[in-house]
């Protein structure tokens, strides 16, 4: 499913239009990567956990000369299934 289709579904779901649910998701992933970028953790109960996770400098190999090279800290965005979503999937 891509974007398009989710907004269709979404849309068909709470019997709003198009037009309507694709600014209601829009909003939802702007508000979830404003967030994640101030280095907030969002739980959405009954789904699950966006968090940030950090990565620690380290050292790594260029693959195409072998030469050792440091690669930078970084954070990642983390998505953790809640239990209602994992049963919801495993039913």
């Amino acid at each position: 499913m891509n974007k398009v289709e989710f907004v269709a579904a979404v849309a068909e779901n709470a019997g709003i239009d198009k037009k309507n649910a694709d600014k209601a998701v829009k909003a939802a992933i702007d508000v979830i990567k404003a967030e994640l970028a101030k280095g907030e953790k969002i739980q959405i109960a009954g789904f699950g956990t966006f968090e940030v996770s950090e990565r620690a400098e380290r050292t790594g190999r260029n693959p195409r000369n072998g030469e050792t090279m440091t690669i930078a800290a970084s954070k990642s965005p983390k998505f953790k299934a809640g239990k209602a979503l994992k049963d919801a999937i495993n039913a």
